[in-house]
């Protein structure tokens, strides 16, 4: 892949890495849906991390991790088996679809783009919520997209710190 002017080339990512931070981003959902209860507002940093990884790394985290987070999501919550697990392999699904595309921009583009797409994921598990009979959150639920991309810059700098060369000005060595 050819990179843009300035872009870092980035080392190799390390697997137990990413299935780390998978799992650090479910405890981050737990610990949120703990303190705040069913509150719809709080992002779901599990999609986040799954949209991350999904877009930088399609070969190893793909729409059937998503499923299967997505499970490990609807036991945690009690709620209706499979409501994450559709939301985030659709939103995997998405991701990859734009992951070749998206990585040309800068981060906060990216962060727009990725927007309709954590939105249209709320929106999929409110939609089954609402099918299923529970009521209506209220209009808070529209928080938690927007916090996910405010947010997408700050989680794609920590994710890939990992994968960040250090600075080694070697005339010989220009890599």
């Amino acid at each position: 892949m050819i990179m843009r002017a300035g872009q870092q080339l980035l080392l190799p990512v390390k697997p137990w890495f990413i299935w780390a931070s998978l799992v650090v981003a479910l405890m981050i959902n737990v610990l949120l849906s703990t303190l705040f209860g069913r509150a719809a507002w709080p992002p779901d940093m599990l999609a986040l991390a799954l949209v991350f990884w999904v877009i930088h790394q399609p070969l190893r985290v793909g729409v059937g991790t998503a499923f299967v987070f997505g499970l490990c999501m609807d036991v945690h919550q009690g709620a209706l088996l499979g409501q994450h697990a559709l939301a985030y392999t659709a939103l995997s699904f998405f991701a990859i679809t734009i992951s070749r595309r998206l990585l040309w921009y800068s981060i906060p583009s990216q962060a727009l783009q990725i927007f309709p797409l954590l939105a249209a994921a709320h929106a999929l598990q409110l939609v089954v919520r609402l099918l299923a009979g529970h009521a209506f959150p209220g209009w808070d639920f529209v928080l938690a997209p927007v916090i996910e991309a405010l947010l997408w810059p700050i989680v794609t700098v920590i994710l890939l710190a990992p994968q960040m060369r250090a600075p080694d000005p070697d005339a010989n060595r220009p890599l």
